[in-house]
């Protein structure tokens, strides 16, 4: 990627990351400028999917929680944000 600086002291599979996780950022950053021009919705809805994400939360961390509607519907956002539901 151009542009791109890595640490010099990062090992191949540490770059190898870096360079992962930044151009599946830019890819994130293109779909929605490319939904946005066709006129889709900016960011899809939880709908049914509430109830799964919760039940999920609830087996894996033995706890209920309220999905509330300002929840990023991305998952791994939404993962990373489970200690806070």
């Amino acid at each position: 990627m151009d542009g791109l600086d890595i640490p010099d002291d990062a090992d191949d599979a540490e770059a190898a990351a870096i360079a992962a996780a930044v151009g599946a950022h830019v890819r994130d950053g293109e779909r929605a400028a490319a939904a946005a021009a066709a006129g889709a919705p900016a960011e899809e809805q939880w709908s049914g999917r509430r109830w799964v994400f919760a039940g999920r939360i609830e087996s894996l961390q033995g706890r209920s929680v309220r999905i509330p509607d300002g929840v990023p519907t991305d998952d791994w956002t939404a993962a990373g944000r489970t200690d806070r539901l």
